[in-house]
């Protein structure tokens, strides 16, 4: 997608430099644009916790090009036993996005190290760029799909903007390209259908108001920012047509885990028969469970994510300032699971279902 007119992937890496990895490190967005060098396993598992990246997708790719990092350092005699080491640190990072798990086994299961070390080293950088071309193509094909949706109900209003509240970050930075939840926001856009999108702050991190409002502005995308609890009152008041969310983790029967607060969301627009879908590449499905809320790892974060905020200053400068009175106990759940019951339908790169196993099964039967 676009940053100030000229195209940017999250995360890439050259052929004439294999041993550096490059991201946009989104800790400063939306004041500063930095792009970070990663050289080592050891600054990508960094990265990853840090929240240097972050989102489904991107943390997917993240990993399989920490593991080409990791296969840069490995020795010729026990190169596999060094990549499973690897791959132990790096799914350590974060516990709830099903895509690092993915990815991190995708690179196990890719390898056939019967060939020299130049060779092995080879296959892991191929995979993990093959890795971040499906994300993006699996995102860019979940816009078209999506894209049908935002159409019809601008039919359906007479041409009139179509006003869409997604909640936190699922765009193309989350991502390594277009986004989950935003692609068929930016598809619409692109096919000239007027939309408004309504963008979530997104406590603690503002996920919603540093990035999402950030993209939307980048791509000339109609939008306004809201705190996070406005939904359910503009929902009441006919002000949402469609809710569209991403996920980190989504069960074969349909169970979704995303940023905290999502969950109210869905409840609200059940209330309000408001259209409630998810957005997820395939790598975001976890096909080993059936019951989100009792299987879905949550993440708990640091509780001074709750208790600070970082910001632009008077002065130009990024600092951070406490909000809450000292030695305040704060509890930092990162997720929570809305459950199928309350999910429209599922739009990933194969096309839109319902969030129930025997249809999502449908469209992906090699996993029955």
């Amino acid at each position: 997608m676009q940053v100030q007119g000229t195209p940017y992937r999250t995360i890439w890496a050259d052929e004439s430099e294999k041993g550096v990895v490059r991201i946009i490190d989104q800790r400063y967005l939306p004041h500063q644009f930095v792009v970070e060098e990663l050289r080592t396993l050891e600054e990508m598992c960094r990265a990853i916790g840090e929240m240097h990246v972050r989102g489904a997708g991107l943390i997917g790719a993240a990993a399989g090009f920490g593991m080409h990092l990791a296969a840069q350092t490995a020795p010729d005699k026990g190169f596999a036993r060094y990549m499973e080491t690897a791959a132990a640190k790096l799914l350590q990072t974060r516990p709830t996005a099903s895509n690092l798990a993915w990815a991190v086994k995708r690179q196990l299961r890719a390898g056939n190290w019967d060939c020299s070390l130049a060779a092995k080293r080879e296959k892991v950088f191929r995979e993990a760029c093959e890795i971040a071309d499906e994300d993006a193509e699996f995102c860019r094909r979940i816009g078209e799909h999506g894209r049908a949706l935002i159409e019809a109900l601008s039919k359906k209003k007479g041409g009139e903007p179509v006003n869409i509240l997604t909640h936190c970050n699922a765009g193309w930075l989350a991502f390594v390209d277009h986004g989950s939840a935003t692609a068929p926001i930016y598809a619409a856009h692109a096919a000239g259908i007027p939309l408004h999108v309504w963008v979530d702050e997104t406590r603690p991190w503002l996920q919603g108001a540093k990035l999402t409002a950030w993209e939307l502005k980048e791509e000339g995308v109609p939008h306004t920012l809201i705190a996070d609890n406005t939904g359910g009152h503009l929902m009441q008041h006919g002000m949402v047509d469609l809710v569209i969310v991403g996920t980190d983790r989504t069960t074969r029967c349909g169970d979704v885990a995303n940023k905290i607060g999502t969950y109210l969301k869905a409840l609200a627009a059940k209330d309000n028969s408001i259209p409630f879908y998810v957005a997820l590449p395939s790598s975001t499905f976890d096909w080993s469970i059936r019951d989100g809320l009792a299987s879905i790892p949550i993440e708990e974060r640091s509780g001074e994510e709750i208790t600070h905020i970082r910001g632009l200053t008077a002065e130009n400068s990024l600092a951070t300032v406490r909000i809450a009175p000292e030695k305040t106990r704060s509890a930092n759940y990162a997720f929570d699971v809305t459950p199928a019951r309350l999910v429209t339908g599922l739009i990933s790169e194969r096309g839109i279902m319902a969030a129930r196993e025997e249809d999502i099964l449908r469209l992906y039967p090699e996993m029955s």
